[in-house]
């Protein structure tokens, strides 16, 4: 169920049985040569969906924006500062709260939200234990990154091997294929394998990865693909979320 698509009174049927909701977080920004700018909120997005319907969740809208200030080199690329993406979890959440949602589990398609959305959800229950004498239910927040289960970990070296990398990767440029046929092709890249490393801000990223990819080879995406890694990644977040709502 997407939140957008529902009416307040099936919200509050909902909340009768579950309090738990799925808040999908990604990132607009660069991903090399043939990836969407959108790719990191589109992948957690329609996993999100297929999450939702597979459980029975609660889909809220998409957080599209997050923590991309060293893709700026890039035309297209959109960032929030860290104080901003802290402030726009936190609303989402305590606007959710209000209604009686106490379990918030997203799903992350940018690395780089990591830290800073943990710390927003520092925040929330920094607040929560300075209230003095408050019985309210306990509130808990996870970040799942759709990637990371074992089997999709093991899906990505099995058809990319070392050529994955870490950004502008194989498996986020497959699932965006298969969920936007359309948009598949391959285009000259050189090397054929982009270069490791490390980054600060905007400028050096750019200097240091003039194509916008690290370590990846994008170049082997397919739509076929995309669906092996969707398929894989929908069973076992949904199996994380049921998993979480249930402790």
């Amino acid at each position: 169920m997407r939140l957008q698509l529902v009416t307040w009174p099936d919200v509050e049927q909902y909340l009768k049985t579950s309090t738990g909701i799925i808040i999908p977080i990604g990132s607009t920004e660069q991903h090399g040569p043939n990836g969407l700018v959108g790719t990191d909120a589109l992948t957690a997005e329609f996993i999100a969906h297929g999450v939702g319907e597979k459980t029975g969740a609660l889909v809220a809208p998409t957080i599209s924006v997050g923590m991309a200030q060293h893709h700026l080199g890039f035309p297209g690329s959109i960032t929030l500062r860290p104080s901003t993406l802290i402030a726009v979890v936190r609303d989402n959440i305590q606007s959710l709260m209000r209604h009686g949602f106490t379990r918030f589990f997203f799903i992350n398609g940018h690395g780089g939200n990591i830290a800073t959305v943990t710390a927003a959800f520092s925040e929330i229950y920094a607040e929560r234990s300075l209230q003095r004498g408050s019985n309210a239910p306990s509130v808990k927040c996870k970040l799942r990154n759709w990637w990371e289960g074992s089997g999709s970990r093991a899906l990505s070296r099995d058809l990319y091997g070392n050529q994955e990398g870490s950004h502008a990767t194989p498996s986020e440029v497959s699932l965006t294929f298969y969920m936007h046929p359309q948009t598949e092709k391959q285009v000259p890249m050189e090397p054929e394998v982009a270069p490791n490393g490390s980054f600060s801000d905007a400028d050096d990223y750019r200097s240091t990865f003039p194509d916008g990819r690290i370590g990846s080879n994008p170049n082997l995406s397919t739509a076929a693909h995309g669906r092996r890694i969707y398929e894989m990644a929908v069973e076992e977040v949904a199996r994380d979320y049921l998993a979480f709502v249930a402790r």
